[in-house]
């Protein structure tokens, strides 16, 4: 067996139009699905054929959560999505990321890739990226 490609991921959150609107308005991913039981909505990224690349699915609004700047807990480190392949995409995201108020946890500047963490309305922490090998930058 030989994995393809990576499927899709799910976030558990606690408000399902909170985060929706997060990944909708303020990422930019579109709403291709959603289910009630369990409540649940799919996203697809632009450039993908898949039905659905990520989905989100509510839990309790009382859910608990791991605290996102302990990185000694076992489980999902962070969600990174492309967002281009330029250093003006770069900017532009960090533009709208603080238009929406949202926190920016830190920025990466990496030999193949330059990158902002954010958290989501759950404090998932999410990597916006684009990749700079290969690519000459302005």
């Amino acid at each position: 067996m030989h994995v393809q490609a990576l499927g899709h991921v799910v976030l558990k959150v606690r408000d399902l139009e909170r985060s929706e609107i997060f990944y909708s308005d303020v990422l930019g991913m579109r709403v291709v699905s959603r289910i009630s039981d369990p409540p649940m909505t799919f996203f697809r990224i632009a450039t993908s054929d898949n039905h659905h690349d990520f989905a989100l699915m509510e839990l309790s609004p009382h859910a608990t959560t791991k605290a996102p700047s302990d990185q000694n807990v076992i489980g999902l480190a962070h969600v990174a999505f492309k967002i281009g392949r330029s250093v003006e995409e770069f900017h532009h995201a960090r533009s709208v990321l603080d238009a929406s108020g949202t926190r920016c946890l830190y920025e990466a500047d990496r030999a193949f890739a330059k990158s902002v963490h954010v958290l989501d309305p759950d404090g998932n922490e999410v990597e916006l990226y684009v990749e700079t090998i290969g690519h000459s930058e302005s």
